[in-house]
């Protein structure tokens, strides 16, 4: 997935305030910031933003004097904004009828340390959904620098 592999309206992005109706992730947990566009066709797409600060509660243990992003949040922050996604996508309007939670990860590559100041942008894109499950392909990257890739699965649990 590259920059030329995906244009969407720029009128398709939203702020925190529609992140939060759509997920269920709440601070510190939540690791979208924003969404800067989306689309449905002709394939399922989502570009969405992590800031990362040093203000992130994981920083003062991960490292001491030498703060890194951990791995398995930037899956996390890739997972979420594929649940962002599949809410858009499940109900059209993004009314949330079901709650998706990650549950595999294959071909997870770590390219290039995220640290304070970086801001993650994250692609994801929606490869096929099956019996209440979607199989995303997801990347993000720093200064247009890929430093993480992943596919994963979600699966819906009815609330």
């Amino acid at each position: 997935m590259t920059d030329t592999d995906f244009t969407f309206d720029p009128d398709s992005g939203f702020g925190h305030k529609r992140i939060h109706e759509l997920m269920p992730h709440r601070y510190p947990f939540m690791l979208v910031d924003k969404i800067i566009g989306y689309r449905t066709e002709p394939d399922k797409r989502i570009r969405g933003i992590k800031n990362v600060t040093i203000n992130e509660p994981f920083f003062p243990g991960h490292f001491p004097n030498h703060p890194v992003m951990p791995g398995v949040l930037i899956v996390e922050a890739m997972a979420q904004t594929a649940g962002i996604l599949t809410q858009l996508v499940e109900t059209g309007i993004g009314q949330g009828r079901h709650q998706f939670y990650l549950a595999k990860v294959d071909k997870a590559k770590f390219l290039q340390l995220v640290v304070p100041g970086d801001q993650l942008v994250m692609d994801v894109l929606q490869v096929r959904t099956i019996r209440g499950m979607g199989i995303y392909r997801a990347e993000a990257r720093c200064e247009n620098k890929l430093v993480a890739s992943a596919e994963m699965m979600c699966a819906a649990r009815t609330s």
